[in-house]
């Protein structure tokens, strides 16, 4: 089953692409200005607990690129998602469109988390104390507002 994009998917998707390509061209602009040491992981309360070269921060750009690439692939196959609800011919086209949506918001999030990881870590700051907490709500959020919208939309 296709699954047209809206203009809200659509937004998504530029915006998300707009990061994943922006971030990359940032890093390369202000490759000489960056500090040779950089954190590279943080404790749960947002503060600097290893360095690393500045080198390593282009993982976490090839992890979301990966990342992105991956959920989109998994995006064009709607048969093999889990919807977790009986999907029949009468609920087919709401149940897989609120999966889309889902999809669509949750990669949009991890984009955007990513691309805040990285410019945080090139300032070389400690993470904002409400950073944790906000990324769990934002995440976990997003899927209980889907799945209970999935729920609704089976019957």
């Amino acid at each position: 089953m296709k699954i047209k994009n809206s203009a809200a998917d659509i937004i998504m998707e530029v915006l998300g692409l707009i990061m994943l390509s922006g971030t990359p061209l940032y890093l390369f602009i202000s490759w000489p200005s960056i500090p040779d040491k950089l954190p590279m992981h943080y404790n749960f309360a947002g503060e600097i607990d290893r360095w690393g070269g500045k080198g390593e921060i282009l993982f976490i750009v090839v992890m979301s690129w990966i990342l992105y690439l991956m959920i989109s692939l998994v995006e064009c196959f709607p048969s093999v998602w889990n919807t977790g609800v009986q999907v029949t011919p009468e609920n087919r086209v709401r149940v897989y469109r609120t999966l889309k949506y889902m999809v669509k918001t949750l990669k949009f999030a991890m984009t955007f988390v990513f691309t805040f990881l990285i410019f945080n870590t090139v300032a070389g700051t400690s993470l904002p104390g409400w950073f944790t907490l906000a990324y769990l709500i934002l995440i976990i959020g997003n899927l209980a507002f889907w799945l209970i919208r999935l729920y609704r939309v089976r019957k």
